[in-house]
């Protein structure tokens, strides 16, 4: 065959070289995966049937649709703690998803699990965030029956148009905590790891915007997993994989667990319910109800972009999708807010 190289022809293999198919990684998965693993098949287990794909998993083609979407884009623009910073180390929730997937496949891959499904699953898991983080959830909730959920809306609402396999939809409607128990073992990784993820690096974030300090970490934290991200991500993870090795189960070391959720503790007191975050926070709520509000009103303002029959539902829906600094330029717009009085991150 007549061929372009981009650089100079570096060899492969034999030709014709053997193509490592999907019905190839399927039987490979089949017999190598841990015996509770979800397999890959064909085109997957989907809302709208579709045909397989010649050369990826149906899992690989759902991580492939996330990292493509709109909604995974938008992340870069939705804070994870501090509300559109000036500080572009900071994290945002695209990074922390990002994270979120490296600490899952860390756990996944030598617990022979699923990687494609834990990757898809970890880097979509926010998709239903709103701007401003956690607080975008308690503005949203009076506008929907049963209140607004991250999980659940990403899942059921964001994801929707990409058709994802219903085992990466679970799994992304139940890595919260608070949600009922997702019904695969990447699902359950993906909940942990998120967990370790964002108490890890939102306190390097708070100790980088000087609102904590390195040693200001509690003893039964620093003991155990020291006080550098670094040292910390590999212990928990290690506590993970050793458990599902010892066990057969997901879960953590007990000694680990314990200094997991005293970290979360910490990070609650200090940083996500601070005096200066709640207030920030209230400022949010308020912003983005009255937002939400006055695109219900205006419906027109949104477009044809989002087509609900019901102008609440389809206010949710943009207020939802925006990004921080949008959310905030459209008070000023819309609204008339003072630009001098917008909440502002660290």
């Amino acid at each position: 065959m007549d061929f372009v190289t981009a650089h100079q022809a570096a060899p492969v293999g034999p030709a014709p070289h053997p193509l490592f198919e999907r019905r190839a990684r399927e039987a490979w998965e089949h017999e190598h995966l841990a015996p509770g693993a979800t397999r890959a098949i064909g085109a997957g287990n989907r809302a709208r049937s579709e045909e397989p794909d010649p050369y990826r998993t149906c899992f690989e083609r759902d991580r492939d649709r996330v990292q493509h979407s709109r909604p995974f884009r938008r992340l870069a623009g939705k804070c994870q703690v501090f509300i559109a910073p000036d500080n572009d180390h900071l994290r945002t929730r695209l990074t922390h998803a990002i994270e979120v997937a490296q600490v899952a496949m860390s756990i996944a891959r030598p617990a022979g699990l699923n990687v494609a499904l834990t990757e898809a699953a970890a880097f979509a898991h926010d998709c239903g965030h709103g701007p401003a983080g956690h607080a975008s959830e308690e503005a949203l909730s009076p506008f929907l029956e049963g209140g607004y959920h991250h999980a659940v809306y990403g899942a059921d609402v964001v994801l929707s148009e990409l058709n994802l396999c219903a085992e990466t939809l679970d799994a992304v409607r139940n890595h919260s905590w608070n949600r009922p128990a997702p019904l695969t073992p990447e699902g359950e990784v993906v909940a942990w790891a998120d967990r370790i993820a964002y108490v890890c690096h939102d306190f390097e974030d708070a100790v980088r915007a000087g609102i904590v300090r390195a040693d200001d970490l509690p003893r039964e934290v620093r003991e155990v997993v020291g006080v550098g991200r670094s040292q910390q991500l590999g212990r928990f993870i290690t506590a993970v994989v050793e458990t599902i090795g010892a066990t057969g189960r997901v879960g953590m070391r007990s000694t680990e667990a314990a200094a997991l959720d005293a970290f979360r503790a910490f990070n609650f007191e200090r940083i996500y319910l601070r005096p200066e975050a709640v207030r920030q926070a209230e400022s949010v709520i308020e912003l983005l109800r009255a937002l939400t509000e006055w695109y219900a009103a205006t419906p027109t303002a949104i477009g044809d972009e989002v087509a609900f029959a019901d102008p609440v539902a389809a206010a949710v829906r943009h207020v939802s999708g925006m990004t921080d600094r949008y959310a905030l330029r459209m008070a000023v717009d819309h609204l008339g807010w003072d630009p001098a009085k917008l909440p502002r991150g660290a």
